[in-house]
């Protein structure tokens, strides 16, 4: 008996104590800032590459255990490179990771893959496209909800907002609604941000309209990207809501 109570006191001092050991002892809640963080890594290490955060997607209806219900929550960043640049970018971007995540590129079947652990069981991608798309995500896998994940603020308006405005001008786009903003904190200090519309992208090609403010990075069927200034412009026609989106990265 005395075993058996000592035992239980054992076990609450390590879980009360302990850091988590396994995933499901991390909450949605709790592993969000830690996905934030690798997102804004992951962005200053694209360096001045085009590039704009994507919508956060929490899932739910996973298993934590055969007992518990959980939810996944991933984060990503798209970059646009010159076509043939993919694994480049990729392993550029790995170089620049923190040197303890264990950032690596290999070949797959499916193109170079880029593969980091950003800590807390976060697992770090990127993978290649074609015309010289790159997407780079931070995820979960599946774990407790929690309180759920609260969207970092995006703090003061940038540039961006400015020139998401100008582009969607040009492409003839009627007034809408405010646009979303996403945010990732740099690593360095101060804020990524993306500004973005959905439904903002033409069904031509949006080059006659654009090229006037810069040459492109990318100028495909499925995006036209370029910079202007400090901000990055990706017109986007591949993605679901056909964005229209300008980002400003992180301070270099």
């Amino acid at each position: 008996m005395v075993w058996a109570v000592l035992l239980a006191a054992l076990t609450w001092v390590s879980v009360r104590d302990d850091p988590p050991t396994v995933r499901e002892q991390r909450s949605l809640d709790q592993a969000g800032p830690v996905v934030d963080r690798a997102v804004g890594e992951l962005v200053a290490a694209a360096g001045d590459a085009v590039l704009a955060l994507t919508p956060a997607r929490v899932e739910r209806g996973c298993r934590v255990t055969p007992f518990a219900d959980g939810a996944t929550l991933a984060r990503g960043v798209d970059v646009v490179v010159p076509a043939g640049e993919e694994r480049a970018l990729l392993e550029r971007v790995a170089d620049r990771l923190p040197a303890g995540w264990g950032a690596g590129v290999r070949a797959t079947p499916d193109g170079p893959r880029l593969r980091a652990d950003a800590g807390e069981f976060v697992t770090v991608e990127g993978r290649a496209g074609t015309d010289g798309r790159v997407r780079l995500t931070a995820d979960t896998g599946c774990r407790p909800v929690g309180s759920g994940y609260a969207t970092p603020p995006p703090g003061a308006a940038g540039a961006e907002l400015s020139v998401l405005a100008e582009a969607l001008a040009a492409l003839g786009r009627p007034a809408g609604p405010d646009p979303e903003v996403l945010a990732a904190p740099c690593p360095g200090g101060g804020v990524a941000r993306t500004a973005r519309v959905a439904g903002g992208a033409p069904p031509l090609s949006p080059a006659a309209a654009l090229a006037r403010f810069a040459t492109p990075v990318a100028d495909t069927p499925e995006v036209y990207a370029y910079r202007r200034g400090d901000v990055a412009v990706l017109v986007d026609r591949a993605a679901g809501d056909s964005p229209v989106s300008a980002t400003t990265a992180c301070p270099r």
